[in-house]
């Protein structure tokens, strides 16, 4: 049987580079779902160095359509850590912080998850929010979710040989052993995942070439987790800059602004 396709691979000659195309990307998408006839923009958002590369081009690429557009936006999280919103780790507390101050989408618009709840319920009520604001869709459908990979070839809070690897049912997963601290961590499934119409892996630095060299090139027996996000009917694409690419002999775009 044939490997997957490993996607539309875009590889750029620095992460600065790769995060003004990202942006670019973002305000695009948003501009042709408004467009479109259910007009709105669904966006997925992760955590670690994405926060910082996203508060530092999102808002100017963002800014031409005006605050009227921001209005239709609605913005969740892959995964949340169970921690406070002040506190370091938290990812919507990040956002808040940094992206947020400067792209006004409505707070209503903005899906979190409850981190004083205890980590079940937290899944749930995240659950239940999703389904309130995806009404319609036996399974949310974002227009656009935008993917971390780790060394271990983790995403969102899917960790390698993990049980929540195998969950069909549930949207959100609670997890309470996670392998990456803190422990505990509410995150989409990999039915969410592959529901989504347009699908951005991200990664930078030479510390993730060789587990991208596995997700993309190998074929495994027991795939890493990125590895087994692939949309049904939507679009997959990786942004990389060089030294996160530079073991892949696959084919891929080269991007410059030089």
């Amino acid at each position: 049987m044939a490997s997957p396709a490993p996607g539309l691979i875009s590889v750029f000659s620095s992460s600065q580079e790769l995060g003004a195309s990202l942006a670019q990307l973002v305000a695009q998408q948003a501009a042709c779902c408004l467009a479109g006839a259910r007009a709105r923009f669904t966006l997925g958002l992760s955590g670690g160095s994405l926060v910082s590369m996203l508060a530092r081009e999102l808002p100017t690429a963002a800014a031409p359509a005006g605050p009227a557009s921001l209005a239709r936006w609605t913005l969740g999280f892959c995964d949340e850590r169970l921690v406070p919103f002040e506190h370091a780790e938290s990812t919507y507390g990040l956002y808040r912080t940094h992206l947020l101050s400067r792209l006004p989408i409505p707070d209503s618009q903005v899906i979190t998850v409850n981190p004083e709840l205890p980590v079940e319920e937290a899944a749930e009520d995240y659950a239940k929010k999703l389904r309130q604001a995806f009404q319609g869709d036996s399974i949310p459908v974002f227009d656009l979710l935008i993917l971390g990979v780790g060394p271990d070839g983790h995403t969102c809070s899917l960790f390698p040989d993990h049980p929540l690897l195998q969950e069909r049912e549930k949207i959100v997963a609670p997890i309470s052993d996670s392998p990456k601290p803190p422990p505990q961590r509410v995150t989409l499934t990999l039915p969410v995942l592959n529901a989504a119409r347009t699908i951005i892996f991200v990664a930078t630095g030479e510390g993730k070439a060789a587990v991208l060299k596995r997700i993309l090139e190998d074929k495994e027996e027991n795939p890493l987790p990125a590895a087994l996000v692939q949309p049904r009917t939507g679009k997959l694409c990786w942004f990389l800059d060089e030294a996160a690419a530079r073991l892949l002999t696959v084919p891929f775009e080269k991007h410059s602004t030089l």
